[in-house]
């Protein structure tokens, strides 16, 4: 069915927005005209609520803080074919939608990822960008692929994405959670380049360089061990292993040596390395199995919905 038929939604989370909430909501109606437009409130104690409801949005609340938690509502709430969300602060271009959106139903993807371009150092500071230059490549290093912009909170998403897509996170480690999400269960997914430009005067970003990065390196060091357990818990009892073999060279040239063993505590700790190894590998063999049956269930939950046909299936 042609684009303009498709339900589409856009999902803004808010908190304390009010200098720029109504201003996103007229550039994504303007963008948008055909679409339903949702700001999720997460405890804004300024005006954001009174100017989206002004400016004809539908309003609704998230009483647990943070994003994670408001994306997880968002997500079983609302029902589209087309998922739009961005942040409600006005640093993300509307103008971009349009062609997101066409990418996303002529291609048949199921994520599109706005990554961001910015021109003004206010708009990303200069510890975000590092920071999200070493988080991809870490991410592509255990996960062997990734995005050019994992932490943009610019994506377009389809229905079998988000009805499939089991949140866990709850802040900004969410678009983490999202990348992850697509990779392991081989999403066709897509970029492009969007302009990122400053908050508005009045709105400050809620992100803690320091404590959300730490939330971050927890999350993706959660997700490998969840979804990589071979390689996590094998990884372990190798460094066990080669651990074990260094305390123990010097007790087997000794024993050669003397036919004695002197340092039973090393030798006992030694033996006791070696048994938590095996126990180690054999452990992700057992979780494995588990989650090879989880993603089978994830990719059975995606495979239950259909992607938004192509303007030319119509």
């Amino acid at each position: 069915m042609p684009v303009d038929k498709l339900r589409i939604a856009v999902l803004l989370p808010c908190y304390n927005e009010e200098a720029a909430i109504s201003e996103t909501i007229a550039g994504f109606r303007s963008a948008l005209p055909t679409a339903t437009i949702y700001v999720y409130d997460n405890n804004s104690r300024d005006r954001t609520v009174e100017l989206a409801r002004a400016a004809g949005a539908t309003v609704r609340t998230e009483r647990q803080q943070g994003k994670g938690n408001v994306v997880r509502r968002m997500f079983a709430d609302v029902d589209a074919d087309i998922y739009v969300m961005a942040d409600g602060d006005l640093t993300y271009d509307p103008k971009a939608a349009p062609e997101m959106v066409r990418m996303l139903v002529d291609d048949q993807l199921d994520m599109v990822v706005g990554t961001r371009l910015h021109e003004v150092a206010e708009a990303y500071r200069g510890g975000h960008v590092i920071g999200n230059r070493l988080f991809t490549r870490l991410l592509a290093g255990l996960f062997g692929r990734s995005f050019t912009d994992i932490f943009s909170g610019y994506r377009i998403f389809s229905r079998r994405f988000v009805k499939s897509f089991p949140v866990l996170s709850e802040g900004f480690e969410i678009e983490t959670e999202m990348s992850v999400h697509a990779l392991e269960l081989r999403m066709p997914v897509g970029e492009v380049e969007t302009a990122y430009g400053a908050r508005p005067e009045g709105s400050a970003s809620k992100l803690s360089t320091y404590r959300d990065g730490w939330r971050i390196l927890k999350t993706i060091g959660t997700l490998y061990r969840v979804e990589r357990p071979v390689l996590f818990y094998g990884g372990l009892g190798a460094l066990l292993i080669v651990a074990a073999v260094i305390l123990a060279v010097p007790l087997v040239i000794t024993y050669l040596d003397t036919g004695l063993v002197p340092r039973f505590p090393t030798a006992i700790l030694a033996t006791g390395m070696v048994i938590i190894a095996v126990l180690s590998f054999f452990a992700g063999l057992i979780l494995d199995t588990v989650t090879r049956g989880r993603r089978e269930m994830r990719r059975l939950a995606y495979l239950g919905h259909h992607a938004p046909a192509a303007p030319d299936e119509a």
